[in-house]
């Protein structure tokens, strides 16, 4: 697509310029350049609008424009998404975890380590699905997985 100075995205910069008092320049004016017939989106913290969903590195300017673009997007299959604090080392329950994962094809299950500076090594078990009964299933199966590491870990010590 061609790609020139947008008329709408100009008057919403001069716009922006004339309350905010800064100064109309080349770059501002690059800001402008939106490729013929794309959509605008509104960018309430530094006026230039935006054309394509790209969000910015800057959290508040992502954030504006999440805001203006959200209502515009099409919604897909939900997903269903729970975190289980395993108390154990990823290392420890790798092997039970997979097992699950197998006997449960519908649910994905991901394991991340982390450092508690109090208990020390362990593992966060994150279980993502489209079906909220797939995941619930998968979940208590990885809790009682946990439940019994525990148990044979507390008979060990």
């Amino acid at each position: 697509m061609p790609i020139d100075t947008d008329t709408r995205a100009l008057a919403i910069l001069h716009e922006w310029v004339k309350t905010t008092g800064a100064e109309m320049n080349e770059a501002r004016l690059r800001m402008t350049r939106i490729p013929k017939g794309a959509d605008l989106i509104l960018n309430k913290m530094s006026g230039a609008p935006g054309n394509v969903i790209v969000m910015a590195g800057v959290p508040s300017i992502m954030q504006a424009m999440l805001d203006e673009v959200a209502p515009k997007l099409k919604i897909g299959v939900r997903m269903f998404s729970e975190t289980v604090r395993a108390d154990a080392r990823e290392g420890d329950i790798g092997m039970q975890l997979g097992e699950i994962a197998k006997a449960n094809p519908g649910v994905a299950i991901r394991s991340y380590p982390f450092f508690d500076p109090q208990h020390g090594p362990n593992t966060n078990v994150v279980l993502r699905a489209r079906d909220a009964q797939k995941l619930a299933q998968a979940k208590r199966e990885v809790e009682e997985m946990l439940e019994r590491a525990r148990r044979a870990q507390s008979k060990s010590a």
